[in-house]
Formats: structure tokens, C-alpha cells, sequence
């Protein structure tokens, strides 16, 4: 019996990596092109309309957030019918590497990206950093970089500690200062949480004319598996591509995190640590109105509990 064609509906999810590797091949030989870039790279082409999103991706996120077991981006394939190019890396490159580049330079040389209407290209922590490094190929895109880092040049981020086995990796030459590369995109969205103060940081260094911070206060530092959880994701892409993605259209999708356990869970402990009693009561009564959540009854008992107890104490 021979095996099932690979794809784009069909979920590679628990796939041997041989065998998943195969199965991404083959959907990209029948949608557009799969391209090895050296050990830890490859490229994964899906031919649809002229709107393109260019991904930077890892094996690993993919297998962890993915839900179909395939390179994000290609839900907009699916459900948008976006073409999508997604450069996949094995594990946290930042894509610093001499055959990323040249393939771009081709890219470039052969006037692919001259083909699309509209161009976004996408990222998240490095590959947010790559997808702003990179989109200099394509003058005119629009960029979404969630939580990216500047770079990685100690002369410039030796404040940054969570990296430092990347501080030999050059990221001084081609691509390299990522805030510099955009200047010739039409629009970049930078997306943070202002109180995750590396992140911050790296984003106070993409402050230019044409990118628009949006920031993500109490969220954490996991802001693409938020906006996948809060299903907000395709929506904020699809107003990114449609240059509709403004403060106040970004202020409404986040208003899903008003439903979101782990939003709520991160501002509860927030305000406690803060000592902002009441507006963390406020909060606490608020949310067990609306749903069943069993820490924030037990922190509405708990601070019930404390007059009674200082009463007994002193009596």
C-alpha cells in the first residue's frame, strides 16, 4: 500500500523528524520549491495569491505551536490563500548565516519578490530579529517582529545576558544591525511587553519613523504563543498585510486577553508584588463573576481573611 500524498490540510503532527522533513519536501515540490541552505537552514515555498508572507521559523516552535505540525505561516496559505516562503532554522541561529544570505541576494537578483502585491514578512524573538534584518530584500514590505532583538554585538547589547554563546556570531556584516535594515520597509509593527525590560530595551532600538511599537503590558515573554492562544494571530497578520494595523485596531484584539487565564494570572501576581490591594481585589471579583477560577476565590478568601485574623491577634 503506498503512503498518502503529503498535504497542505494534512496535520504532520508526531511525525518522525526523517519522515516530517520528507513530508514538508514533498508538499513544497507540489505547492512551489523546498531549498536546503546549508546544515541548520532550509527554505519551504507554498505558491498561492500575490499577497506573500516571509517567515522566519524554528523546527522546534513549529512542533510546539503548530497545530497542523507545519511552518505557521502556512494557516495563511491555507486560510487566506497568502503564498508563503518560510526560511526554517534547527533551533535559535538568528540566521546568521552566509547561505541565508545568498539566497536572498538570488531572491533579489531574480526579482521574485517583484511578483507580489503586498509583502509581509514575520518573526518572532530571533526570527522577529531576522524577519527586520531581512525585509531589506523586499523595499516596500510591511514587518511584524514580536519581541525581536536588535542584534546580538556585545558592543551594542552587552546588557543583554541571555544569549552570550552568540557573542562570536558576527552581526556586524550582511543583514546584521536589524533596526537599520527596515528603513526600507513601509511599515513595521514591533510587539512587546514593556515589563519584560530586555525586551524593552531591544525595542527602544527599533524607534524609527516607520515602525509602530505595540506593546503588550503583563503578558510575559512568550508574546506569539499568546496571540495564538488568544487567537488573535491570523487577525493581526492579515491587518499587517492590509496596512490596517493600527493602535486602535491592535487596542481591540487585545482585548481578548480579558478572557485569557494566563494574562489574568501574570497581572494578579503583579499586582499583589506591586501592593496594589485594591485594584487586585477588583480584579479578583471580576474574574470569578465572569468564570470559574479557583486562584483568584482563593486570593478574594485570603485577603477577606486577614482583618479577622489581625482582630484575633490583637484581642
Amino acid at each position: 500500500m503506498t503512503k498518502e500524498t503529503p498535504t497542505l490540510q494534512m496535520s504532520l503532527v508526531d511525525l518522525p523528524r526523517r519522515d516530517w522533513l520528507g513530508a514538508i519536501e514533498s508538499i513544497c515540490e507540489n505547492e512551489g520549491f523546498y531549498e536546503p541552505l546549508g546544515r541548520r537552514h532550509f527554505a519551504a515555498y507554498v505558491e498561492k495569491g500575490d499577497t506573500l508572507v516571509v517567515s522566519f521559523e524554528t523546527i522546534q516552535g513549529i512542533h510546539a505551536l503548530s497545530d497542523y505540525g507545519q511552518p505557521l505561516a502556512w494557516d495563511m496559505a491555507r486560510n487566506h490563500n497568502w503564498s508563503s516562503l518560510s526560511i526554517i532554522s534547527h533551533g535559535d541561529t538568528w540566521f546568521r548565516d552566509n547561505k541565508v544570505y545568498g539566497f536572498f541576494d538570488r531572491l533579489i537578483d531574480e526579482g521574485v519578490f517583484d511578483e507580489f502585491e503586498t509583502i509581509l514578512f514575520y518573526g518572532a524573538g530571533p526570527c522577529g530579529y531576522a524577519a527586520a534584518a531581512f525585509s531589506v530584500a523586499a523595499p516596500g514590505a510591511r514587518v511584524v517582529a514580536i519581541q525581536p532583538q536588535a542584534t546580538l554585538d556585545p558592543r551594542v547589547t552587552e546588557w543583554d545576558n541571555r544569549f552570550t554563546e552568540m557573542r562570536i556570531i558576527d552581526f556586524t556584516s550582511r543583514y546584521g544591525y536589524a533596526p537599520d535594515m527596515l528603513d526600507a520597509a513601509e511599515q513595521a509593527y514591533v510587539m512587546y511587553d514593556p515589563r519584560e525590560q530586555l525586551d524593552a530595551v531591544h525595542a527602544a532600538l527599533f524607534t524609527r519613523p516607520n515602525v509602530r511599537k505595540l506593546r503588550m503590558p503583563y503578558m510575559g515573554g512568550a508574546l506569539q504563543t499568546d496571540l495564538l492562544e488568544m487567537e488573535q494571530w491570523e487577525a493581526l497578520l492579515c491587518a499587517a498585510a492590509d496596512d490596517r494595523l493600527t493602535v486602535r485596531r491592535f487596542a481591540k484584539m487585545y482585548r481578548a486577553r480579558r478572557d485569557y487565564r494566563p494574562y489574568l494570572r501574570n497581572l494578579m501576581k503583579h499586582l499583589e508584588a506591586e501592593e496594589r490591594i485594591p485594584m487586585l481585589l477588583a480584579l479578583c471579583r471580576n474574574v470569578t463573576s465572569r468564570m470559574n477560577a479557583r486562584k483568584f476565590a482563593n486570593k478574594l478568601r485570603e485577603y477577606d481573611e486577614e482583618p479577622e485574623q489581625k482582630a484575633a491577634e490583637q484581642g
